[in-house]
């Protein structure tokens, strides 16, 4: 065989190795082009212009060989071995060109930095592949566009060495930045984060700028002030500003932002720079709008900020009582199909509590809002449905309760629904389709959200995927069960989450993921595990009791304590009340996250209280306590003494403030003193003094100092009081005590005064032992015995007399320095002072009161044990409400021994002591020590009632609503169930346990053990032994007499008796009972009977007796027959039995008991007695329902009215009755009782049979 082959010439071949490298290009670059298309117009570089490409260079070093050019054809004869060698080279060929070829890899990555604002920062990476891979950058996920924005970002590409430069920094460059690379082979990413500081110049930054050659200077003048809106209006804020030298042609950088976020212009906000005014323009507010606006100017040489508050209110509500709009709508996890909505719930649920929420959405473009739930949701978060692939959506949310729906909120932005893995590639973002395997298992399958509405899933894509992409198939199992379902039957998912709604509430599932390609569907992950279907998010706790301080005569700071149990807090809302209106309106619309907040637009000089609620998506909290009241007023704070120099020795003291309210503590500030020059001011305590006196340490010898003292509340810290005079430090070389310092006085009456003050900071050579307490009349002196303690109570004075104190600290050495006099002092008892006493409750609660008529806004109890702060809040719990003050011993012990003292701040000494004992009357008073016992009316007793039913019972004397009680029996609790009932009235103290009968294993002690607080009681009855057995019997006939009597029985039994006429005449009684057939109780079960027979009956009147107990009414009968049936009226209502009323028969008198009558039991008293004679039938039906339905009765499906032969009666909203009159054969029939309301109907029915015994008698007879 002969084969023609045309020879190319060189210069052919050179040409053919271009082309060749060409399509090669074109191939390997062919799907980067299609799908990297913005990419690839961006992304030129200077390389591109003057450099040949890497591949072009590879493919002209393979194909090309240096030659002369020729343009001859040579005809060459191959045979078929050369043909096939040259097939293989070529092959061979083909196979050392994919060898080369190779994904993109980072050999350098990119490294995150910190720089300060203004600065340039660069970042490299070094990235090898073949193909030479297209680098793009990407900021926070946004491409960046360095041909738009030369003046912010250069792209450099230099023989894979890739940079990005991005110039004057500012904060809002701070982001991550990601380099991707892509080549056909693949693609590969690394992230690095910038972040920019702010430099750290002040408001009027003295920084120098070169390039203008002066130092700016910026003034805000003109400022906006807190500001208050209401949704729907239009609210401008502005300020002007004044740069300082001007500049021509130069303009600072005017940045606004909201709650620390720049706010970018929207068709809701406008923002204006006028070269000397900033304005920002707020259009159609709504609580979105809500929060702190701060305006920031920066220039070249700093910047400087302003801030206010803008609250916006709600607007006016159309119905009465509905809830305001929610706020804050976002959307979330948008897929092909769904997205999930997020909202936030308003201040203000309107006059009845949030029911749920309903979400409407609409299609861009269009002008149609359809409901996305039938039923309205509680959670903030509700996964739409039913999305169109590709089309756009924008949201909103209603709130409804009781009274109605609100409004509508503001709409979200818009959101496309779309599969976040096409996102990705219209980003730019795809990975090149190569081979096919079989994809492995998802890992960490797990259920993110879990309602009652619905459950999302995620996971962790597989290792094992290849490059072609993966799919998802969700299945279900039900818990017991090992049959799995598929979810997702139509369409596999392409993202890792997944939303299953459709699913039973409180059922169990187990959930699991599959994944699927071309190549098939891999193998299932490990199932998450039993899932309940419920809400799993608890309400937040009630934040702690909120703290309110003065601010402004228009605002109040309120702070509180943050919710302990929460779980994704939203924040928190703040409510005030004028104190006495009991109406409550929210100081915030958008929820806040810190725990201190300033409310603004108070009326000034009210009086306030403030609460706080908080918010997750599961809804509101309940309501934190109420904060003291608080009068909105400046805060103002007085120097202590600034008209007067401190009582200063070495160490320090100073006299307190009398002036300011609700001092919390001291600041001692010093300066040296050099031959007449005076040196600035140093703080010398960092932490608040609560003393008078302070020891200043650290100082140098020999040196004059000088001291000054601030004060400080909850307003701040106080103007200084004028220094002291030059103190020279030196060493203190006396051997006796120091003056003691703070002398004050308490509790100050006619006879008697407690004297108090603070030992002096210096002891001398060995400690102080004891004090000396001159006590002054006018010019004559008396002393008193040392004391060892720092308190002394001074008895024995002349009521109207004046005193002076001073004091004197001993040592072994001697007697030290008196301190300064204090007095004059008034021995006189104020009018209305009162004492401290002490109460004990019901419950064994002690406690100690002291109530105070004086007090003003500022003032407030302080109680001390021993005169000195109680550091132990274990042991008591303080309890303050208008003008009364409640110590509580919790766990009353002999550690609570000692004197009790109570000072109202902010008077004129109001205080008082009380001393607790051991050996004192006021402990063997108050039996602190005594258990509490809780007083039994009587013992446990038993009582056999019907049907062999045994009651075991007794009564308490006093009890509260918390009084609970365990029943024992044989030392074992046992509760209510088959075996026993139990009942414990409240309302009369009777506390009851039932058994149906007794049994052998009933043999014991039974117990009852009551609690009630602090107070217990117990009481016990012991049944066994011949009583038991001897109960039992009587029990089990009991129940046997009554099975017996429920069918025909002998009430007498066959006997015999003699007439006059000497006839022997045999005789029995028998009871009948008559049946009536498809008897049909309506609510409850129901008894019919009637008689024919006629009984002759003589009543006298009723009489009444008085007993031990209460009163008993009776009357005799004679020719009584026990099948009549007796039933007492109290003013023509039946009477129904108790344990406190009871009625029975016994022998020919009719009785009613009354046990501790009451007013309610005064009235008239009727006994209805039935003998049978007009054959009356009365049926009565329990009826229910909510709201009370309407009752009707039909005989034959024919409605019933009320007449002479049939009354109807509906009473108390619960018993229907209906009473026929000489019943006859004519009353057969099928009856019925129907109830009705507005949520449906329901019938009882029943067939009444009358047969009449002579009737049947006479056809029997006939029949014979």
């Amino acid at each position: 065989m002969l084969f023609l082959y045309l020879e190319p010439s060189e210069w052919e071949k050179a040409a053919y190795a271009r082309c060749f490298s060409l399509k090669l290009i074109s191939r390997c670059f062919g799907l980067f082009c299609c799908s990297h298309d913005v990419v690839r117009g961006l992304m030129e570089s200077q390389e591109e212009a003057t450099e040949e490409g890497i591949n072009y260079v590879a493919m002209r070093n393979l194909f090309v060989r240096e030659a002369k050019e020729a343009l001859d054809v040579k005809v060459v004869k191959k045979s078929r071995s050369t043909h096939i060698r040259e097939s293989v080279e070529r092959m061979e060929f083909s196979r050392t060109v994919n060898s080369l070829t190779h994904p993109p890899e980072f050999v350098i990555k990119p490294r995150g930095q910190t720089v300060w604002e203004g600065k340039t920062v660069k970042l490299h990476c070094t990235v090898a592949g073949w193909p030479k891979p297209r680098i793009a950058w990407y900021k926070n996920n946004v491409l960046i566009d360095a041909k738009a924005h030369p003046e912010k970002y250069t792209v450099e590409s230099n023989y894979n060495m890739h940079s990005l430069e991005i110039k004057n920094c500012d904060f809002l460059d701070t982001a991550q930045y990601h380099a991707s690379a892509l080549n056909v082979k693949g693609e590969a990413s690394c992230v690095a984060t910038i972040v920019i500081k702010s430099m750290l110049v002040t408001s009027l930054s003295n920084g120098f700028c070169p390039e203008h050659g002066v130092t700016f200077r910026t003034s805000i003048i003109d400022k906006f002030e807190v500001a208050f809106g209401r949704e729907g209006e239009t609210l401008s804020l502005g300020c002007t500003v004044i740069i300082y030298p001007t500049v021509k042609k130069y303009q600072p950088e005017v940045i606004w932002y909201r709650d620390s976020v720049p706010i970018k212009p929207s068709k809701w906000v406008h923002t204006h720079w006028s070269g000397e005014r900033a304005t920002l323009t707020l259009v159609h507010l709504n609580k979105e709008d809500e929060g702190m606006y701060t305006l920031r100017v920066n220039t070249k040489s700093g910047f400087d900020t302003y801030s206010a508050y803008v609250f916006v209110r709600d607007a006016d509500v159309e119905v009465e009582g509905v809830p305001v709009a929610p706020l804050d709508v976002w959307c979330h996890d948008a897929n092909k199909d769904y997205v999930v909505v997020t909202w936030k719930q308003p201040a203000v649920e309107g006059s009845s509590p949030i029911l749920g929420y309903y979400i409407d959405r609409c299609e861009v473009g269009t002008h149609h809002w359809a409901q996305c739930n039938d039923t309205p949701v509680k959670y903030t978060r509700f996964p739409v449905t039913g999305l169109v692939e590709g089309r756009s959506y924008i949201f909103r949310v209603t709130a409804l309760n009781k009274f109605g729906v609100s409004r509508p909120s503001r709409v979200s932005e818009a959101v496309v629904a779309m599969d976040p893995s096409d996102r990705a590639r219209l980003r730019g973002r795809v990975t090149p389709e190569c081979y096919s395997v079989v994809p492995g298992e998802p890992s960490d399958v797990v259920v993110t959200e879990a309602t009652k509405s619905y459950v999302v899933l995620a996971w962790k894509p597989p290792v094992q995927r290849g490059h072609e992409g993966v799919m998802y198939y969700i299945e279900k199992c039900i818990s017991g069960t090992d049959t799995w379902q598929r979810v997702n039957t139509g369409m596999p998912v392409k993202s890792p989450r997944f939303a299953l709604f459709d699913l039973a509430e409180d059922k169990s599932y187990s959930f699991r993921v599959r994944c699927c390609n071309s190549a098939g569907v891999g193998e299932p992950s490990v199932s998450t595990g039993d899932i309940t279907v419920g809400d799993k998010l608890d309400l937040p706790s009630a934040p702690g009791s909120p703290v309110a301080t003065r601010n402004t005569d228009t605002s109040v700071v309120v702070s509180w304590a943050a919710s302990k149990e929460v779980r994704h807090l939203v924040g928190y809302y703040i409510e005030c009340s004028i104190v006495g209106t009991d109406v409550w309106m929210p100081c915030n619309n958008k929820p806040v996250k810190q725990t201190r907040f300033v409310c603004h637009g108070l009326t000034t000089e009210a009086n306030y209280v403030f609460r706080v609620k908080a918010v997750n998506a599961a809804g509101y909290s309940q309501s934190s306590p109420d904060s003291d009241a608080v009068v909105v007023k400046a805060a103002i704070c007085k120097c202590p003494h600034h008209n007067s120099s401190p009582l200063f020795t070495l160490p320090v003291a100073f006299k307190a403030s009398s002036l300011t309210p609700s001092v919390l503590g001291y600041f001692v500030d010093y300066r040296t003193v050099k031959g007449g020059i005076v040196g600035k001011w140093h703080e010398m305590n960092h932490k608040a003094l609560t003393t008078t006196s302070y020891k200043a340490e650290n100082l140098k010898e020999n040196v004059f100092y000088q001291f000054q003292v601030r004060a400080m509340n909850m307003a701040g810290v106080s103007k200084a009081s004028l220094p002291s005079a030059p103190l020279l430090c030196k060493e203190w070389t006396l051997t006796v005590p120091g003056a003691p310092v703070g002398l004050h006085v308490l509790e100050v009456r006619d006879n008697s005064v407690v004297v108090l003050w603070e030992p002096p900071v210096f002891d001398g050579r060995t400690p102080v032992n004891g004090y000396y307490l001159d006590l002054k009349v006018a010019s004559s002196g008396e002393f008193l015995p040392p004391t060892a303690h720092v308190v002394i109570q001074v008895a024995g004075l002349k009521g109207g007399t004046s005193y002076v104190f001073r004091v004197r600290a001993q040592n072994l050495v001697g007697v030290g320095k008196t301190s300064a006099v204090l007095g004059p002092i008034q021995a006189q008892t104020r009018p209305g002072t009162k004492e401290i006493y002490v109460d004990v409750d019901d419950d064994g609660i002690i406690s100690m009161i002291f109530e105070c008529s004086e007090m003003t806004g500022d003032s407030e109890f302080v109680w001390s044990k021993n005169y000195k702060a109680i550091t132990d809040t274990s042991r008591l719990t303080i309890v303050n409400e208008k003008g009364k003050s409640r110590a509580i011993f919790n766990n009353p012990s002999l550690e609570d021994l000692g004197t009790f003292s109570c000072v109202v701040t902010n008077t004129d000494g109001i205080s008082s002591s009380y001393t607790l004992t051991e050996e004192g009357e006021s402990i063997i008073s108050l039996g602190i020590f005594a258990p509490f016992f809780i007083p039994f009316k009587n013992e446990m007793a038993i009582e056999l009632l019907e049907k062999g039913r045994v009651r075991l019972w007794t009564q308490v004397e006093k009890w509260t609503a918390d009084c609970q009680v365990d029943y024992v029996f044989n030392d074992v609790i046992v509760s209510a169930g088959q075996k026993y009932s139990m009942k414990f009235d409240k309302s009369t103290g009777i506390i009851e346990m039932f058994m149906d009968s007794l049994e052998v294993t009933d043999e014991g002690t039974f117990t009852f053990n009551l609690v009630d607080g602090k107070a217990k009681g117990t009481t016990s009855l012991v049944l066994i032994g011949d009583e038991f057995r001897e109960l039992q019997k009587k029990s089990e006939f009991e129940r046997a007499e009554w099975i017996r009597k429920q069918g025909p029985h002998f009430v007498e039994y066959l006997g015999f008796a003699v007439t006059q006429e000497c006839d022997v005449l045999l005789k029995c009684k028998v009871r009948q009972v008559i049946y009536y057939k498809n008897l049909v109780g309506v609510g409850a079960s129901q008894m019919m009977a009637f008689y024919l027979r006629q009984f002759i009956i003589i009543s006298l009147e009723i009489k009444v007796l008085s007993t031990e107990h209460g009163i008993v009414l009776y009357s005799m009968v004679t020719h009584y027959n026990e099948d009549l049936r007796v039933g007492w009226l109290h003013k023509d209502a039946k009477i129904a039995a108790s344990e406190r009323v009871k009625s029975g028969v016994t022998g020919e008198q009719l009785w009613l008991k009354i046990n501790e009558p009451t007013e309610k039991d005064k009235g008239k008293y009727t006994i209805d007695i039935f003998d049978g004679k007009d054959g009356s039938l009365n049926l009565t039906g329990n009826v229910w329902g909510e709201p009370v339905p309407e009752v009707s009765w039909s005989k034959n499906d024919k409605e019933l009215l009320p007449d002479d032969h049939i009354k109807l009666k509906f009473e108390h909203g619960k018993f229907a009755s209906i009473t026929i009159a000489a019943v006859t054969t004519a009353d057969s029939g099928k009856y019925a009782l129907l109830v009705k309301n507005k949520f449906g109907t329901e019938a009882g029915e029943f067939t009444v049979s009358v047969y009449n015994p002579e009737d049947e008698e006479k056809e029997e007879e006939k029949k014979d």
